[in-house]
């Protein structure tokens, strides 16, 4: 330290909800993505495979397909694709034409495959549903994110996502320029309201946490009241979480935490009311929608003559 005076909001924005996951510092883990991807396999080829394909195609006939974004977005999910093809068929040469977070046009090419051609036709609906899907939540983060970007705040996603795909899902957030809020239960403390109710109050919540959990992890405290904030940042609240709330009551809080504490805003927030919420001076916003209603991007798969 210089000596000059800590805001504990920021220092702690850079150690916990802020923390800088993107695409190259904080990739999917390949363990985790080849499980993910062979329970989807497994789910659409079940125990006789792709029948439609093997009693209509040739086994030795070759193809070359290529994935292509029906309409413009931010693509996420081309590991997923490509486990999907070189699982089915580990001799199939796949080539990426885009990067994860890249923003592309309708009819700009995602990638080119090229081998037996029963193979491309069986991992197609896999490859195309990691694809449409991430894609998707990639695409509406980014929007939120350049509505935002005027602003200090930060897009975080929740965990609010399909069971068993929450490490992909917060990837694709990460695609589109947002932050991910923590994984589960064991990042960290987060007091809900109904952990207020069953504690019997803020204060005996917090102290509650504080003796007992250990010194690298962040106690967050939710409120949905002005007068709530003395009391969790008395108790030592490392986030104080504004739940749905007014911009105006969000910038009145922002001024009395005064940067003794992360500040997130939370609840209801859509693309037509995060800019203003943004504004008010919060350092995160965090989303649920975006990673369980994120409309699937549109991407298919053309055989090539």
């Amino acid at each position: 330290m210089d000596g000059s005076p800590v805001n504990k909001g920021q220092y702690f924005l850079s150690l916990s909800l802020g923390v800088a996951m993107t695409t190259t510092n904080f990739p999917l883990a390949p363990a985790i993505l080849e499980r993910i991807v062979l329970n989807a396999l497994d789910e659409d080829l079940g125990a006789a495979g792709d029948i439609t394909s093997s009693t209509t195609v040739s086994k030795d006939v070759s193809a070359t397909a290529e994935l292509v974004a029906r309409k413009s977005g931010v693509i996420a999910g081309l590991d997923a694709a490509n486990h999907a093809f070189s699982l089915v068929d580990a001799s199939l040469n796949i080539e990426n034409r885009a990067a994860d977070g890249d923003q592309l046009l309708a009819g700009d090419a995602v990638l080119r495959v090229s081998g037996n051609a029963r193979a491309i036709l069986a991992a197609e609906r896999t490859a195309l549903n990691f694809l449409g899907h991430l894609s998707g939540i990639a695409t509406e983060t980014r929007i939120m994110v350049n509505a935002v970007a005027h602003t200090k705040a930060r897009i975080c996603c929740t965990r609010k996502t399909t069971p068993g795909l929450r490490a992909l899902e917060k990837y694709a957030v990460r695609c589109g320029g947002g932050f991910n809020h923590r994984f589960g239960l064991s990042d960290g403390v987060l007091i809900k309201d109904n952990h207020i109710i069953a504690a019997e109050g803020i204060a005996i919540a917090l102290r509650n946490a504080k003796a007992t959990a250990g010194h690298m992890v962040k106690i967050e405290a939710e409120v949905d009241r002005i007068d709530q904030i003395e009391e969790a940042l008395d108790g030592g609240a490392d986030v104080i979480m504004l739940d749905n709330m007014n911009p105006n009551a969000m910038a009145e809080a922002v001024a009395l935490i005064d940067g003794r504490a992360v500040v997130e805003a939370s609840g209801s927030i859509t693309i037509d009311t995060v800019g203003v919420v943004a504004e008010s001076g919060v350092d995160v916003i965090s989303v649920g929608w975006i990673t369980h209603s994120a409309p699937c991007l549109d991407v298919g798969l053309d055989f090539r003559e």
